[in-house]
């Protein structure tokens, strides 16, 4: 059963990726106008409220499918995205800042889709789970919003970019790592292994 707590841990974790972008953004615009900040830090937090709700309709159609196998697959989705995480910290190229405007048109799209992928994964694991989905995604998607406004501040003030970015998305790989394991937990794995290991 997910918590309160579990979902803004959630949701933290999968606003890191908007908020390194909305850095790197507000590095690039510098003077950003009131409808800049409006444009970019709706559309994250739409989006990323929006891929959820799609991915636990996809897990909703399979669900009795994998029922049994339900926690490791949540699991093992939440390792995947955090992984992913946590490679694109420590191996992105060095960026030289977006060559358009990234509140506008094309861009912002394609950084709203890219910076909610990982949620898509996330909704498919709260359907295999049995877990609602309405509450998490506004949560989700707030959060999202409140975390590109931060950014674009952060980065248009040009706060020491390079290790906020990575350290960022760091964190929120570590903290899905934990709600992975909370799940494995809840669902008597690690008790069984430690009974297991102490035979």
């Amino acid at each position: 059963m997910l918590t309160d707590y579990t979902i803004i841990g959630m949701a933290v974790a999968l606003a890191m990726d908007a908020f390194a972008v909305s850095v790197a953004a507000g590095v690039y615009l510098k003077n950003i106008s009131p409808r800049q900040f409006f444009r970019l830090s709706f559309h994250f937090g739409l989006f990323q409220a929006m891929m959820p709700v799609i991915g636990w309709s996809a897990g909703f159609s399979v669900r009795a499918l994998i029922e049994k196998a339900d926690h490791w697959i949540a699991f093992f989705l939440l390792l995947a995205v955090g992984i992913s995480m946590v490679r694109e910290a420590l191996y992105e190229k060095e960026e030289t800042g977006p060559a358009k405007d990234p509140t506008k048109g094309k861009t912002l799209v394609i950084l709203s889709v890219a910076t909610s992928v990982d949620a898509l994964a996330v909704g498919f694991s709260l359907s295999i789970l049995n877990a609602s989905i309405l509450m998490p995604a506004v949560i989700i998607g707030l959060t999202a919003l409140f975390f590109t406004l931060a950014g674009l501040y952060l980065g248009s003030k040009a706060v020491a970019i390079s290790w906020l970015k990575k350290y960022a998305e760091i964190l929120g790989a570590l903290v899905l790592f934990a709600i992975g394991i909370s799940i494995l937990a809840d669902h008597g794995v690690l008790q069984a292994l430690f009974i297991c290991s102490s035979v």
